[in-house]
């Protein structure tokens, strides 16, 4: 009860009250105080309500936010105040900063100049602001542009009489099997490489195309590493379906952009705009690392997959939390 009282106090007068005397101590707006604290990063341009999981004492999530952002008034740090943009714009009362966090990626420009003169920022008084501010935007923007791609390519079914997704399917082998030749395109065959049926399009129904897009990702950009891992599959004792569990973690993957889990990797990854291949290469690391951990547990049965893979999950999840986050595959790619 007592944590509720709090959230309406600060929501409707305390958070405003500290805006307003810092605006007056300091001469800047929230914003410009939130691009002038620190480097690029995502903790600048992320929601703050991600990271306020370390106030002891504040038990109650919904509140953290509000708490960690008067804390952040006071006391900001590189990898706090990099945090805030994005979620004061989402709680900000003006309609064009609150629609700024949907924009297209096109009219990030147009956007900055608008919050400038609602704000009325003289950019030759803060010549920091206008270059921060809109790199925050694209990210946030680019963000949300970069999971409608992927949605796109999760939602496209795998299509038999689509030449592309055809040959797609064909090179994948041809990475994976350089020394196979692959008997008919409907063959037990596809069970090498960890398919569970005869024709590999019946696999793709959970995650349509995106699946074999990562999948062809993986092999392409890292082959060495990708055959490695399938040996590894294929191990007689811990093995495991190489292309199913493939297609498991481009689900992991999508429901972590989904979610918003990515944002700060991303944030901290690309400077701009996050693309469709930033994504992938998230993929690869996911592979890669599900693979190296798969070993290392040394799992009794296949029949543990789900405990392994949600232990993996979580894993993840905690590494994604830190603000300086930035999941890399410290493989050397195929140049």
């Amino acid at each position: 009860m007592l944590a509720y009282i709090w959230q309406y106090f600060y929501s409707f007068f305390l958070r405003f009250c500290l805006k307003w005397l810092l605006r007056q101590l300091t001469g800047r707006c929230e914003l410009q105080r939130i691009c002038s604290g620190c480097a690029p990063g995502s903790v600048r341009t992320t929601r703050v309500g991600e990271e306020s999981h370390s106030w002891v004492g504040i038990e109650n999530e919904s509140i953290r936010p509000h708490v960690t952002l008067a804390l952040i008034k006071i006391c900001s740090s590189r990898s706090v105040c990099c945090l805030i943009s994005e979620y004061s714009l989402k709680n900000s009362k003006n309609k064009v900063l609150r629609d700024a966090v949907n924009m297209k990626v096109d009219v990030v420009k147009d956007c900055v100049a608008q919050i400038m003169r609602e704000k009325n920022i003289m950019e030759q008084k803060d010549l920091v602001f206008k270059v921060s501010f809109q790199q925050c935007l694209l990210q946030i923007s680019g963000y949300n542009t970069l999971f409608a791609s992927v949605e796109n390519l999760r939602k496209e079914a795998f299509d038999s009489e689509n030449q592309q997704h055809e040959e797609m399917l064909l090179k994948l082998w041809d990475l994976l099997m350089p020394s196979v030749t692959l008997e008919s395109r409907v063959t037990k065959q596809w069970g090498s490489i960890g398919f569970q049926g005869d024709d590999p399009k019946t696999d793709f129904r959970g995650m349509g195309v995106l699946g074999l897009v990562n999948l062809l990702f993986f092999s392409e950009h890292y082959t060495d590493a990708a055959r490695r891992v399938l040996s590894h599959a294929n191990h007689p004792k811990l093995g495991y379906s190489y292309a199913i569990v493939g297609i498991n973690l481009t689900e992991m993957a999508y429901s972590l952009l989904r979610t918003g889990a990515l944002k700060r990797h991303f944030y901290n990854m690309v400077t701009g705009e996050p693309q469709l291949h930033h994504f992938h290469q998230f993929y690869c690391y996911l592979v890669y690392e599900f693979d190296q951990f798969w070993m290392e547990e040394e799992p009794d049965s296949i029949m543990d997959f789900n405990h392994y893979r949600e232990k993996f999950h979580e894993k993840v999840k905690g590494h994604l939390l830190e603000p300086e986050v930035a999941l890399v595959l410290n493989v050397d790619p195929n140049n």
